[in-house]
């Protein structure tokens, strides 16, 4: 049960909510198993209670957050518009013009956006995700892709699409669609298999696979594993399902991911290059309409040590993770370090505690707003910002 305190501060947007909420405690070792335990959050005595504020709620459907070098924001919106928000993410300013059309079926649409790593210092590209529709003898089909243009003004010129998911498939699910750039400045794409599942082990597609490229969308010099005869170029792991949540490690340098399951068996990762992690095969989750329970886990859930163990996992139904970031701000020096993850099913913002790269500790909080939440990011101040399915951007601060 996770318990929470709200009071009211005298404004519509304001919420208070102490931070009281029960742990999920996660066996040590190869992955967390969803034993519940009462606990709470600590944070430095005296210090005041977070803050969750909404500073926006007239977004439609938004899907992705990026913060440019002036503290204005990029929010992309699902059926297919970028906005420019100003710094206080209190007032849209513009509505960037020069996107292509999207297929905003399903979960497909605009998806995640992303800046170059030089913005600030004369490359002003910013990168999108998208479910981009199939036309010719592709047609009535989509795929994730990636574009990049240069932002000048309130209008993306010079686009062109870097990456397209191979192939095309029917239906509307499963897009994946994360950008995270890594400390050597290629690019990370997570792209979920569609709803396909044996796909995720087919390297000769790209369907349920983490691929990592240039900015220019060119392949790495090195870096990328070789996967043998037959592989598409730029495959950095696969056997993954639907990641919604990618963000690199402060420290490591490493890409972390968070991933739907199907019933339960939602994980977390560590996306290494040339590794499996085992779905369709294995899975701690279950099909849908089985009973729940153990006995109906996927592949008899273990991962190892064929595929990759994850390094948490939720059982028995699942929160549907969506957004991640590692907290490394000041104004809460007790998160930081932690690994905080949205969830859409979950209807929470989820805090997990860490000791290397083993989650100690799991926490739901703002469970009893009802809200999905599809992204978080953390803002130069160190409060982080949250997108919610019911379009609102809010703030959590103290």
């Amino acid at each position: 049960m996770v318990k929470e305190r709200h009071a009211s501060l005298g404004k519509a947007d304001l919420i208070l909510v102490a931070l009281a909420a029960a742990l999920v405690i996660i066996a040590c070792g190869g992955g967390g198993n969803g034993a519940t335990g009462d606990g709470g959050t600590p944070g430095a005595p005296g210090s005041p209670a977070p803050q969750l504020a909404t500073l926006h709620s007239g977004l439609s459907s938004p899907w992705g957050l990026a913060l440019l070098p002036n503290g204005e924001m990029l929010v992309t919106q699902k059926a297919g518009s970028l906005l420019r928000l100003a710094a206080d993410g209190r007032r849209t300013l513009a509505t960037i013009t020069g996107l292509p059309a999207v297929d905003a079926n399903g979960q497909g649409g605009l998806l995640d956006v992303a800046i170059d790593p030089d913005f600030g210092s004369g490359s002003p590209w910013v990168y999108l995700s998208y479910a981009e529709p199939g036309r010719g003898a592709e047609a009535g089909r989509s795929g994730t892709a990636v574009l990049r243009g240069r932002l000048v003004g309130d209008t993306l010129q010079e686009v062109a699409v870097i990456f397209r998911q191979a192939p095309k498939v029917s239906g509307g699910g499963h897009y994946g669609s994360r950008l995270v750039f890594g400390r050597d400045k290629t690019l990370f794409i997570t792209l979920g298999e569609r709803m396909k599942g044996s796909p995720a082990q087919d390297l000769a597609q790209t369907l349920g696979k983490v691929v990592r490229i240039q900015r220019d969308g060119s392949l790495p010099a090195a870096g990328n594993p070789s996967l043998g005869a037959g592989a598409l170029p730029g495959i950095w792991s696969y056997g993954h399902r639907n990641p919604q949540g990618a963000a690199l490690h402060p420290d490591s340098g490493e890409l972390w991911l968070s991933e739907h399951g199907p019933q339960g068996g939602d994980e977390i990762n560590i996306a290494r290059a040339g590794a499996n992690y085992g779905w369709p095969v294995k899975s701690y989750g279950c099909n849908y309409g089985d009973p729940v329970g153990e006995a109906c886990r996927i592949g008899g859930g273990t991962h190892a040590p064929a595929y990759v163990e994850p390094l948490s996992y939720w059982v028995p139904t699942s929160i549907a993770p969506a957004g991640l970031v590692f907290y490394t701000g000041a104004m809460f020096p007790e998160w930081r370090g932690q690994l905080f993850s949205g969830s859409l099913a979950g209807q929470a913002l989820w805090r997990l505690q860490l000791n290397g790269n083993q989650v100690v500790a799991r926490e739901a909080m703002f469970g009893s707003l009802g809200e999905r939440f599809r992204d978080v990011r953390q803002a130069p101040d160190g409060a982080l910002l949250l997108l919610t399915d019911s379009g609102k951007l809010m703030r959590l601060a103290r």
